[in-house]
């Protein structure tokens, strides 16, 4: 993947996500078979039945709907949607540095942008603390 900036990143998924973008593919090439000539495949994951990038305001709309269909009762952009995986990731115990690597950040500042301190947080920190002073 090629990031903003001027260098280059691998990134990780989910490996349950693996064998569905495996299926997509298959369905891709599926697609590419049916357009033939009209094929102008330019390496998407996600593209039109042509191959072609999907357009902006139709991945608008599928984001939308994804929103109302999620019952996600706040008005989210795309974007918002990495502020949440962030802190998922510091819910589940991810080093900040590692939440850092994840979102391809250089400076560990940005990364505190993107988290947020959840209750859920906030109560894990509270009964280490307790543990930590109480349990010893």
């Amino acid at each position: 993947m090629k990031p903003k900036g001027k260098g280059r990143r691998t990134v990780l998924i989910p490996p349950p996500l693996i064998p569905l973008l495996k299926l997509h593919g298959e369905a891709q090439r599926q697609e590419e078979k049916a357009a033939g000539k009209k094929w102008c495949g330019m390496d998407l994951v996600w593209s039109r039945t042509d191959g072609s990038p999907i357009d902006p305001g139709d991945d608008w709309d599928e984001w939308k709907a994804l929103l109302r269909d999620a019952r996600v009762g706040k008005d989210a952009r795309v974007h918002d949607a990495r502020h949440t995986a962030a802190t998922l990731l510091l819910e589940q115990g991810v080093d900040i540095s590692v939440v850092q690597e994840i979102l391809g950040h250089s400076q560990l500042t940005t990364t505190k942008r993107y988290t947020h301190v959840t209750a859920k947080l906030a109560s894990d920190a509270a009964a280490r603390m307790g543990r930590a002073l109480w349990d010893a």
